[in-house]
This record gives structure tokens, C-alpha cells and sequence, in this order.
């Protein structure tokens, strides 16, 4: 399916896992449990209040792109310069967004990542398969937030008293799944930079 099928739209991800190219990275990882009868459309990290402006900022972006698709045509130093002017707006709009709400450093650890799941460590056997998790993650150096509604899969304790932790993605706009390729893409080239 092509983002362009069904633009924001949530999507069930349930595919075969190893669809899916994995990634160790280390990033920042905000998860809630939710309740049994929680309808999944619900925020578990109280952004409510920013939804009408998300709405907004997606409809000017999507504006700007169907803008310079038609002026490339035209003048194309001209769309090279306003692309790079919305990439640096889109990432100070990130920076300022993250700096409002920093991460503790308990909350940045090492996870596999992949568009289908994540797994992670956690140092309490907290999590039960089949149990839901809102996530958000921020994934750097780009400062990407997506969420999903995770649903635990396995669960490997370890001797420490903890567990690794593996998920999959239950739900996911198309656009937060977008990222994460993206995420995932970058690192493989920054992978084969260091080669």
C-alpha cells in the first residue's frame, strides 16, 4: 500500500514480523500500559490539546508539497531552495517540541527497532504477553516522535530480575510507520558510512 492510498489514516499492522529490516539503535522510549477496555484512538501522552494544530501543520505541509511538485517543473533551484526551507522548519518545529518536553535519561535506551515492532529491556517483568502499550518514541538524530499501540508478543526474562520485552505494532498512522522507515534507512547508510 502506498502512503499516498490512505493519507493519515490508522493502519492494523499485523504482517509477519520479518517482513520487516531490524535495527539495534538506541532511542529515546516513552511507554504507557493501557487499560483493558481503553479504545485504542485514545492518547496516552496527553496531547489532546495539540491535535487541531498536528491537523493544521499536516494540511500546510501537504499544501507545500502539491506546491512545489507543480513548480519543479517551472524552476527547480527555486523548489531545491523552498524544500530545504521547509526541512529546516520542520526540524526547528521538532528541536522546540522536544526541548518543552525533554526526556529523562532513564527514558533513552537500546531497542530493535523495525517498521513492524520493537522489543526492550525492561528492568521489572512489568509486561504480560497480549497486554497494550501506547508508545512513543524519539528517534534521533532527526527527533522523530512516533506512537503506536504496541501488543506485547513474548516476554524472555532474565537474571537480573528484568525481561526483553517484544512487541508489535497493533496500530500505527501510516505517516508514524513512515518515519520509522525513514529512521530505520538513514541508519543503515550511516551503517555503511562507518564500513
Amino acid at each position: 500500500m502506498q502512503s499516498s492510498d490512505i493519507p493519515n489514516e490508522p493502519v492494523d499492522y499485523s504482517p509477519e514480523r520479518r517482513d520487516f529490516f531490524r535495527i539495534e539503535d538506541r532511542i529515546g522510549l516513552e511507554i504507557r500500559k493501557l487499560a483493558p477496555g481503553t479504545a485504542m484512538e485514545e492518547d496516552a501522552f496527553d496531547g489532546d490539546h495539540l491535535e487541531s494544530l498536528k491537523a493544521e501543520f499536516r494540511r500546510l505541509d501537504q499544501d507545500v508539497k502539491s506546491q512545489l511538485a507543480s513548480l519543479a517543473d517551472k524552476d527547480r533551484l527555486l523548489t531545491g531552495l523552498i524544500k530545504s526551507l521547509n526541512g529546516k522548519l520542520d526540524t526547528l518545529a521538532r528541536i522546540m517540541a522536544f526541548e518543552q518536553n525533554p526526556l529523562q535519561p532513564e527514558d533513552w535506551q537500546e531497542v530493535t527497532l523495525s517498521e513492524g515492532g520493537l522489543s526492550f529491556f525492561s528492568s521489572t517483568p512489568a509486561w504480560q504477553p497480549g497486554d497494550r502499550l501506547a508508545v512513543r518514541m524519539t528517534l534521533p538524530p532527526e527527533l522523530f516522535q512516533p506512537r503506536a499501540v504496541a501488543r506485547v508478543i513474548e516476554v524472555h526474562p532474565d537474571s537480573s530480575g528484568g525481561a526483553r520485552v517484544h512487541t508489535e505494532f497493533a496500530r500505527i498512522e501510516d505517516s508514524d510507520r513512515q518515519q520509522i522507515a525513514r529512521h530505520v534507512m538513514r541508519w543503515q547508510i550511516r551503517q555503511r558510512q562507518k564500513e
